[in-house]
């Protein structure tokens, strides 16, 4: 039982961190004068979801790893993004 707690505790805080990442990417607009700093922030963002995304797939369900798949898909586009 306690395993699953934490595969499942795991996963949640991928989830966690790519909705803030998402929340982070969203706030970036050219134009806006505080660009710099949102720009940092959806960095800071990124290599913490990568971070978390990774550690929950160490002990990930298969159903949670098509998912965290998925995530890391998207996080290459937004690093592309950001490298723009």
């Amino acid at each position: 039982m306690p395993f699953d707690k934490n595969k499942q505790q795991a996963f949640q805080a991928a989830q966690q961190a790519f909705g803030q990442l998402q929340e982070a990417m969203g706030e970036l607009h050219q134009e806006d004068p505080d660009y710099g700093h949102h720009h940092k922030q959806a960095e800071q963002e990124l290599n913490e979801a990568v971070q978390v995304i990774e550690k929950a797939y160490n002990n990930a369900s298969e159903h949670q790893r098509r998912q965290l798949k998925q995530y890391e898909t998207e996080l290459k586009q937004y690093q592309q993004q950001l490298m723009e």
